[in-house]
Parts: structure tokens; sequence; C-alpha cells
């Protein structure tokens, strides 16, 4: 399964993941819901739902974690009849991105995170430095149309 990245450094990390853990959909995102890499998806609109759904859903889990333990809770997970999705957070140089994963019975939740956590390391030592530039509203719009081109080959 190909792997399409806006952030080059995410795009080797990811491609081992897809291919070890046998996952059919996965998304990389920032916690805001810009994306940064993908694989699976033949539509950007489904890339920005998806997107916008899984930043919707770390958010609130964080918060009911908060709220419930004191701490964000650190992941999700929903086994559904034919397939699973998975969703945590990666943390690295680069703030914490989002990896969101849908898989079938060709592999396991326990595969999944076993190469998550191989994934989370793999994405740390590739992580760039951060650059110290604000973002604003223009510039996330500007930033996620940018992201979708490309990730659709229209750039």
């Amino acid at each position: 399964m190909t792997v399409v990245a806006v952030a080059k450094w995410t795009e080797a990390p990811l491609k081992k993941f897809v291919e070890d853990a046998r996952v059919h959909v996965v998304l990389l995102l920032n916690t805001s819901g810009q994306v940064l890499a993908q694989s699976g998806f033949a539509r950007s609109m489904d890339v920005m739902s998806a997107c916008a759904l899984a930043s919707a859903i770390h958010a609130t889990a964080s918060e009911l974690g908060r709220r419930m333990e004191g701490k964000p809770f650190s992941g999700s997970h929903f086994a559904g009849r034919e397939r699973q999705f998975f969703l945590a957070p990666a943390n690295n140089r680069q703030g914490t991105q989002l990896v969101c994963a849908v898989f079938d019975s060709q592999t396991s939740f326990g595969l999944v995170r076993i190469y998550f956590d191989e994934l989370t390391r793999s994405l740390a030592d590739a992580a760039p430095a951060p650059d110290d530039r604000t973002v604003t509203a223009d510039d996330f719009e500007r930033e996620l149309n940018r992201n979708l081109a490309v990730l659709f080959g229209r750039a």
C-alpha cells in the first residue's frame, strides 16, 4: 500500500508501520486535524473528514481522562464485527501527532500496538527540530489545502 506524506520525515516510518502492522487505512495528523501523511484513502474529502473526527475524538478522550483520572486517556480502540479502529498520540520534537488506523482480521490489536510503539520511536528519531513559526487561522487553512493537494497529486 502506498504512503503519501506531506511531511517527508514521516513517510518511511509510516510505510513500515503499514507493512508490518497490516493496517488498511492510516492517517498521521497533528492534534489540530492537519494531515501529515496517509495511506489507503482515495478521496481528499474522506481524509478531511477522518482528520476532523480523529482530532475531535482525541480531544474528547483527553478531556474525559483528565476529569476522571487526572490525566488524558492515551489512546482509543474500537472493535467492530469486521474492522477495528485504533487512535493514539505519538510524541516527538514536532509535538504530538495522532495515528489513526483501521484494520481487520488479517492482524490483531496486539500487533498494531507493538508496531505503533515502534512507529512512535521511528517518528521521534526522524522528526526535525520544530520551527518557531506562529500559525494563524489563515495559515492553517492554506496549509490544509496545500497538504491535501500534495497527498492527492494536485500540487
